[in-house]
């Protein structure tokens, strides 16, 4: 039996491939995979395996101008996203946050920074209907939260302790995150 050159399969991996070389295609293919893998929950540590937060030295300006000190979030249990409008798996995870920060806005504080322009992060929730609160910051971040990429999402307890650490899009909607949220907060 004979092999074909161009079988369908070999087609549909090249147009793949042609389509993310392709800027014009390449977000939107990224869009769509980092999505899927959304789908995901983050990992969660057990109390014994979380680590401290290394210091609460954190200054951090609203987009509407004003400042807020990261202290004031000592000993509440805290959800912290490291993120950009420009980056495909920071917008794939965005529609969990925001579910996550329509139902617990009122327990927990939501800190999510990005170094972009105030103007640019503004345009970007307009445009998704997203309200949860974001900041930039006006002081290096905790070395806890030295990070090589983004997205990348904490969860702290009102001990400072780093439950949950991920790096890469999540469903922070899921039911184990809510589960452990709830824990936290002794609901």
């Amino acid at each position: 039996m004979k092999k074909e050159l161009f079988s369908i399969k070999n087609i549909v991996y090249l147009v793949i491939i042609i389509a993310l070389i392709v800027p014009q295609s390449r977000k939107q293919i990224q869009l769509v995979l980092n999505k899927g893998i959304a789908l995901i929950g983050p990992s969660i540590k057990s109390a014994n395996n979380s680590e401290p937060l290394s210091s609460y030295n954190w200054s951090l300006q609203g987009l509407d101008g004003e400042a807020f000190d990261f202290k004031t979030t000592k000993n509440k249990v805290v959800f912290v996203n490291l993120w950009a409008t420009w980056c495909p798996p920071c917008i794939a995870e965005m529609p969990s946050i925001q579910a996550l920060y329509d139902d617990y806005k009122d327990k927990i504080e939501f800190v999510l920074v990005s170094n972009e322009e105030p103007a640019v992060i503004s345009k970007f929730l307009k445009n998704k209907g997203y309200s949860f609160p974001v900041y930039s910051a006006l002081s290096k971040s905790p070395k806890s939260f030295d990070v090589r990429s983004i997205p990348q999402s904490y969860l702290i307890d009102k001990h400072g302790k780093i439950v949950i650490d991920e790096s890469g899009a999540a469903n922070w909607n899921s039911t184990k995150v809510r589960e452990k949220i709830d824990e936290l907060l002794g609901l």
